[in-house]
């Protein structure tokens, strides 16, 4: 499923988000491209409940509270995301690219995503989704972009 949202995301979100809009379209073509009929239909699910966390009826942890809150992890949560995720997650609290909204949108992307093993490279990918679909964070999705694709230069040192 993972890698039908990496597809996405890479294809449609950043050059054609219009193109998203039609399921049938997108069965197809993903079908074409070689994926599963199941996992697709599993990553479209994922995209629209990752639309519906704007939602704050449906998901009332999106109220806004104290900024200095504290993020306790339950034990399914740690199995998911190892301690240099989570250091990653609090570090982007940190430099204002994540806030307590988006930080618990990520972290419910990632709890609904169908695996086992889930890397730091995944959790990029997710928190970039995630920002790209937040109106008003356009700002934090550069910031985010900058500090993953930014080519060291020069001695590291």
């Amino acid at each position: 499923m993972f890698d039908i949202l990496m597809y996405l995301f890479e294809t449609y979100i950043q050059n054609d988000a219009e193109a998203m809009v039609d399921h049938e379209l997108l069965t197809d073509e993903l079908t074409r491209a070689g994926f599963h009929q199941d996992e697709i239909y599993k990553a479209l699910n994922w995209l629209e409940k990752l639309a519906a966390l704007q939602d704050t009826d449906t998901y009332p942890y999106l109220t806004r509270v104290g900024s200095k809150s504290v993020r306790i992890y339950t034990r399914e949560e740690m199995q998911l995301l190892d301690t240099p995720s989570r250091g990653f997650i609090l570090f982007l609290e940190q430099v204002n690219v994540l806030d307590f909204t988006t930080r618990e949108m990520v972290i419910d992307r990632v709890m609904e995503l169908d695996t086992k093993y889930f890397s730091m490279d995944d959790l990029k990918w997710v928190i970039l989704m995630v920002l790209f679909n937040v109106p008003g964070k356009e700002s934090a999705y550069s910031q985010l972009e900058d500090l993953i694709f930014e080519e060291q230069e020069g001695p590291l040192h």
